[in-house]
């Protein structure tokens, strides 16, 4: 049994306002083709309202290493430093490109466990995944034929092959995966980007998806699988290598590239935080609308160990804001 210093209540309720901070910031970069400024924006937001949470923790998943990411990299401490201690994953534009280019479903996230229990893939930057909701958890394989996992999560949802609907990321990379989804007769949704809320909207009611399948970002991978553990979804992933280089890191690293990573080797917790608001609307959230004096927000926040998931609209105020903030992420 891991020793945990557990947190005694949901700290969730105040990451999300480190989600909504940082959507806040970045929103006003919608459609203005820049990527940087969007993400820097959102960085500094999240920064800042990280370290007025109680908790000390370490970034795990964050922007980079340090000499490339000067705010959230990987190894920076977070937080005030006066609760549990923990791991922290972060991704403060869940579509950095889907918000430069105005486009749908661009993310806010934060995910938080006890110190030493999430996965840090380093830089092996990609993963194999298979992702699905509660009604299929336990019957998933990586390691099987695509055809195989899809007539699972048919036969534990009740519907058809036909009837099932993968979400993809649309890359070249994932050619083989969409032509073995199409043999098998299932429907694919395609994503451009934001694997993240593909994964999500897998464990939720209503989003019309059935499972996730492809290969996408490692360090979104692990944010996914903080989402599931609070859902009761299940997550498998293995490491990706792009080239030689990664498969000399990862051996270096004594990573092994051949092992199927669980939902339970990604977190090894059972009490998870996940946090996450929306920066542009898409199929899992609505995104940062401007009102008169102000914004609203549609966000969600997760428990693991409560098994609570609430979806909470947040209308922000300038005026209240800035005189908390001293203007420093509402402008």
């Amino acid at each position: 049994m891991r020793n945990e210093q557990i947190p005694d209540r949901n700290i969730a309720m105040e990451l999300i306002r480190t989600t909504e901070a940082a959507a806040l910031a970045a929103a006003r970069w919608m459609g203005r083709g820049d990527k940087n400024a969007s993400d820097g924006a959102a960085v500094n937001a999240m920064r800042l309202m990280l370290d007025t949470v109680d908790m000390d923790g370490i970034i795990v998943i964050g922007e980079g290493e340090k000499d490339q990411a000067p705010m959230l990299y990987n190894g920076e401490r977070v937080g005030n430093g006066s609760g549990p201690q923990v791991d922290v994953a972060v991704d403060p534009i869940d579509g950095t490109r889907l918000l430069s280019l105005g486009r749908p479903g661009a993310l806010s996230v934060v995910a938080v466990a006890p110190r030493g229990t999430l996965y840090n893939p380093h830089d092996v930057f990609y993963m194999e995944k298979i992702a699905v909701g509660p009604a299929a958890k336990g019957m998933i394989d990586l390691g099987a034929p695509v055809r195989w996992n899809i007539e699972q999560v048919a036969k534990a949802k009740d519907l058809s092959v036909e009837e099932v609907t993968v979400v993809i990321l649309d890359r070249d990379r994932n050619t083989e995966i969409v032509d073995e989804v199409r043999a098998a007769g299932a429907r694919i949704r395609f994503i451009t980007d934001g694997d993240v809320a593909g994964a999500v909207m897998t464990g939720l009611a209503g989003t019309g998806v059935d499972m996730l399948l492809g290969i996408g970002g490692s360090p979104e991978g692990v944010v996914a699988a903080c989402a599931l553990k609070a859902m009761e979804g299940d997550i498998q992933c293995r490491l990706w290598p792009r080239d030689d280089n990664d498969r000399k890191y990862a051996a270096e690293m004594g990573m092994d590239l051949t092992a199927v990573l669980t939902i339970d080797d990604l977190v090894q917790s059972d009490d998870v935080f996940f946090a996450a608001t929306g920066v542009t609307s898409g199929d899992l959230l609505r995104g940062v609308e401007y009102v008169a004096g102000g914004a609203t927000s549609e966000s969600l926040v997760m428990r693991s160990r409560s098994g609570t998931i609430r979806r909470i609209q947040t209308e922000h105020h300038w005026r209240k804001l800035q005189a908390l903030s001293g203007n420093r992420y509402t402008s």
